[in-house]
């Protein structure tokens, strides 16, 4: 199912893979250029499904627009917001709310955890910094994070490889930032976090 999804900075849409009696919602991001067909985001989705948790994959307005540049970061974190409020009231009505992203999409669900109320962050292939240049650190937008948060990033990621924190979980895999290498290994670690019921106070299913 997918649902067109008006945001301050124009339409938005929503992916919508939904399972029966959910556990939680997961909302997920795509990266700056890319769309939400990207291969962790799938394996995301298929990990959390599994799990028994809703998810919902948003295309941001420019990419829904035909752009590939992405808007600048308030126009990014006002839309994400929007439709963040949009499914809680409706589709995802209830759900203990996980937001998540990969790339940009997870620095635009930090940034907002506050704004969406989620309960947890995650991350894949976050850009730590710009690749060649580690002084334009971005580990601000983790550190501000206050909710349990996973990173999962690629060995040989360009961008840089997150430290951990006190309610940061950071699981290296093999590959560079599309973490395509080993889809099982992004699965498994998406997992065994979601399944942490100390982290997310969810009930364990089997």
């Amino acid at each position: 199912m997918v649902l067109d999804i008006d945001t301050p900075h124009g339409p938005a849409k929503a992916h919508l893979h939904l399972v029966e009696t959910p556990a939680a919602a997961l909302v997920l991001g795509h990266g700056a250029g890319g769309g939400v067909g990207a291969p962790d985001l799938v394996t995301a989705t298929e990990a959390a499904r599994s799990l028994g948790i809703s998810v919902a994959l948003v295309e941001q307005p420019y990419r829904v627009a035909g752009r590939r540049s992405p808007a600048p970061a308030h126009q990014l974190d006002a839309a994400w917001t929007a439709v963040v409020e949009r499914l809680l009231a409706d589709e995802l009505q209830g759900l203990p709310l996980v937001a998540g992203g990969r790339s940009l999409g997870a620095r635009v669900a930090c940034r907002t955890v506050e704004a969406t109320g989620a309960l947890a962050v995650l991350c894949l292939a976050f850009p730590l910094h710009p690749p060649g240049r580690p002084e334009k650190s971005r580990l601000s937008e983790l550190d501000a994070v206050s909710v349990p948060t996973l990173v999962v990033q690629g060995a040989r990621d360009p961008f840089g490889m997150p430290p951990p924190g006190p309610r940061r979980t950071v699981v290296g895999v093999a590959g560079d930032h599309g973490l395509k290498s080993d889809r099982r290994a992004v699965a498994d670690a998406v997992r065994t976090w979601l399944l942490d019921s100390s982290r997310l106070q969810l009930e364990r299913k089997e």
